[in-house]
């Protein structure tokens, strides 16, 4: 049997169960519902894998969790980015950090993380099994877990890791609530906007580098994608998170508000207006606009919204278009009407209370001998590496609080 089974095969099931064996942990076996395991790091980023964020400091890496920010304190003290890139790299899989804080490997391939993942794991002497979902755990009486499985089988362990990646399914709700844990309902956490606008009709593709996004009192900055079904990019994702339990509360029905400038601010903006009057006179409005590198496909559209036709110039552009033009670009209201998943990092907040565990151990405080890691928790992250960071932390301490456990009980 399997002394220390881990449910679930994803980034942070792996973490602890190379964690666990690289501690001295005794046999470890992973179970993996999917065909395969780690897929989620197969699809991150673009294929890529944002394997974490620039950011080295505990109490600031906290600030990117919208759920966990708090209970993260402790354990980011003990493994946070830094280790986490120096865990990667001490084993040949080199990273860069790209403008924006996100790491990615140096290969841009995440089949080289996975590769090292699995290499390691298989040097640890850990074993996974895939097309093996658990059906139920039951403690058993003089301690140790029984996990019947959708094979038939009963595996039999004296730990046991639960890592399922989110409760999004009745199955990966299942251990938890079969072993006794409430959980924090879930609702999708990283997800874009449904946007029918005439100002972004037919634009998929434009961007906008830097601009600020507001819902209410949420409010994110970054990059901002236009898509057919209304608008992505790391600015909204960063909002849904954030806002992830006010938005689903809302049915996903709610004005944004979007400072297409990322915080020019108004005076700097009229002055960029008047610039243009000033050195471009006979040019059509539409031909260019008063921000650099501003898409024009996009400025047009804001144009005509703002009521400036087609053959205004600048010169004949007056006091009351110039500031419509600029309400359009610092406070455009757009009427959101629905959400899609981000298909490339899929998140799901809600999971077990933290209450319930102990973050010193990542041990359940209502089941000896049960941990938990990952995305199962009640933690998640924006967008940018966050979510992975979690992963690696959690169970890299649960792993070794397991090893360190069992060692204990022989002694």
């Amino acid at each position: 049997m399997g002394r220390v089974i881990v449910i679930g095969g994803g980034a942070a099931g792996f973490f602890g169960a190379i964690a666990c064996a690289e501690a001295g942990g005794p046999e470890v076996r992973i179970l993996e519902k999917g065909p395969e395991v780690l897929g989620k790091v197969r699809i991150s980023g673009g294929g890529r894998c944002n394997v974490t964020h620039a950011c080295f400091e505990p109490s600031e890496l906290a600030k990117g969790y919208p759920r966990g920010k708090k209970s993260l304190l402790g354990p980011f003290h003990r493994w946070q980015a830094k280790e986490t890139v120096a865990w990667f790299e001490s084993r040949g899989e080199k990273l860069k950090t790209e403008a924006d804080g996100r790491i990615f490997p140096v290969s841009d391939d995440s089949r080289t993380v996975i590769e090292c993942l699995t290499r390691e794991a298989r040097a640890r002497g850990v074993e996974w099994r895939t097309k093996c979902g658990v059906t139920a755990v039951h403690v058993q009486p003089g301690g140790g877990f029984r996990l019947e499985t959708g094979r038939g089988e009963a595996l039999l362990a004296e730990r046991l890791l639960v890592a399922t990646e989110g409760i999004r399914s009745a199955a990966a709700r299942k251990p938890a609530e079969d072993l006794g844990h409430g959980l924090m309902p879930p609702v999708p956490s990283l997800f874009t906007f449904h946007v029918a606008d005439r100002r972004i009709e037919g634009l998929p593709g434009v961007s906008v580098g830097n601009a600020t996004v507001r819902a209410g009192e949420l409010e994110a900055g970054g990059p901002v994608l236009v898509t057919h079904w209304g608008l992505s990019g790391p600015a909204i994702l960063k909002l849904s998170a954030l806002g992830a339990r006010d938005l689903a509360g809302q049915n996903y029905r709610f004005e944004l508000r979007l400072d297409w400038t990322g915080g020019v601010g108004e005076a700097a903006l009229m002055e960029a207006i008047a610039q243009q009057r000033r050195k471009h006179g006979a040019r059509k409005v539409i031909t260019r606009s008063p921000l650099e590198s501003f898409p024009r496909r996009l400025w047009e559209r804001l144009c005509e919204a703002a009521g400036v036709a087609e053959d205004t110039t600048w010169a004949t552009l007056n006091r009351g278009q110039s500031r419509s033009v600029a309400a359009q670009l610092l406070d455009g209201r757009f009427a959101v009407r629905g959400k899609s998943l981000n298909k490339e990092e899929f998140v799901t907040c809600g999971g077990v209370h933290l209450r319930d565990v102990n973050l010193k151990t990542m041990e359940s405080k209502l089941v000896p001998g049960l941990y938990f890691a990952g995305e199962v928790l009640d933690i998640d992250g924006i967008t940018g590496g966050f979510n992975f960071q979690s992963a690696w932390t959690t169970g890299r301490i649960a792993g070794e609080a397991i090893a360190a456990s069992m060692r204990q009980a022989t002694e």
